[in-house]
């Protein structure tokens, strides 16, 4: 899934985009608060990771923003501020969780997971359709206890068309819910030739996935 990093410090954010792309996720790299703001209103993320202080816009202020536009997406705050009145604060703004620099990239990731499993008001922890089951924090699917073999493509489609559930999932937000570049994915065929793959490694899971023509894809129990 498609998470936001807004982080000011070049080599750093560099850390955080290779890092978080080797364990399946779809990264913004952003280097200010202001352009961190222009890119929520425009995507829909999974998760944001936010430094604090950053040119134009602090971490904190897109936080406050976010909320009051009514803007669910969790947000773990990254900070070398550590005193109990710097926590307050971000975690009073908005913040779901708090990270002080430095910090081991291991934790940041074990976060993360533990923001995805948080339950949202209308989306369960786990997305089961028919016999099929997505985990979202482990980034797994089972079909009756059995992993089919899925790329991390074939993971970020799924887990987009079960969230959409039992809505369409149109070929624009596929493109930029699961590649880095959008354009590559929604000026090709790519995107249905990963479709037809989904389909044959899930054929025996109690789903199928439908073509819904000139609009997108969706999946329904068979």
């Amino acid at each position: 899934m498609r998470v936001l990093v807004a982080e000011d410090d070049e080599s750093l954010g560099d850390v955080l985009v290779r890092g978080l792309r080797e364990h399946g996720y779809v990264v913004d790299l952003v280097p200010d608060g202001e352009t961190a703001m222009s890119y929520m209103r425009f995507y829909d993320y999974e998760l944001a990771v936010l430094d604090w202080r950053m040119p134009r816009l602090s971490g904190i202020d897109v936080v406050r923003r976010l909320r009051s536009g009514g803007g669910a997406t969790p947000v773990l705050m990254l900070t070398a501020a550590d005193t109990p009145a710097d926590r307050v604060a971000g975690l009073d703004a908005g913040a779901d969780d708090y990270l002080v620099k430095p910090f081991d990239f291991g934790e940041l990731l074990a976060r993360l997971r533990a923001l995805q499993r948080r339950p949202r008001e209308t989306q369960p922890p786990r997305l089961v359709i028919g016999e099929l089951e997505f985990d979202p924090a482990a980034r797994q699917a089972r079909i009756r206890g059995r992993r089919p073999s899925l790329t991390a493509t074939e993971l970020g489609i799924l887990e987009l068309l079960m969230r959409r559930f039992p809505g369409v999932a149109d070929r624009r937000s596929i493109a930029q819910h699961v590649w880095d570049n959008e354009a590559d994915a929604f000026g090709s065929n790519t995107i249905d030739v990963h479709l037809a793959r989904l389909r044959s490694k899930l054929a025996d899971g109690g789903v199928r996935i439908e073509t819904v023509r000139g609009v997108g894809y969706r999946i329904t129990a068979t």
